[in-house]
């Protein structure tokens, strides 16, 4: 039995999900539609926020710093410009969206400054 060769996305962050009725797409389709294609289609998105975005590059810089694996090749390296640059991004959201936060979002932007900046200080040593 012949396998269809079509590329298949998996997003193991789950903003983007195409697990729709996958048993029955097996009619020799040339590949599934890519989630942005059916972004107007489905309602399978979760909702990119403010906060999640500020985790998500709080996220590359703990990459950068080591604290967490670099998931491409599984393996903790230090980066500290990437990482102080990251930091630096963080500290640019803060300024320039102060006033228009709530007031966990702002909260949770200066925990995460605090945070960061003392592993900063502790893998530059």
């Amino acid at each position: 039995m012949e396998e269809d060769k079509g590329y298949t996305i998996h997003d193991k962050r789950g903003l983007f999900r195409d697990d729709l009725n996958e048993e029955k797409d097996t009619k020799g389709q040339e590949g599934r539609q890519s989630s942005t294609e059916d972004s107007g289609k489905s309602n399978d998105f979760v909702e990119l926020g403010f906060s999640t975005f500020v985790l998500s590059l709080s996220t590359s810089a703990l990459v950068h710093l080591a604290e967490l694996p670099d998931p491409i090749s599984n393996e903790k390296k230090i980066n500290l410009p990437l990482a102080k640059q990251t930091i630096a991004i963080i500290e640019m959201l803060q300024e320039k969206t102060k006033g228009n936060l709530t007031e966990g979002e702002s909260q949770l932007i200066e925990d995460l400054l605090y945070d960061l900046r003392l592993k900063y200080i502790e893998a530059a040593k």
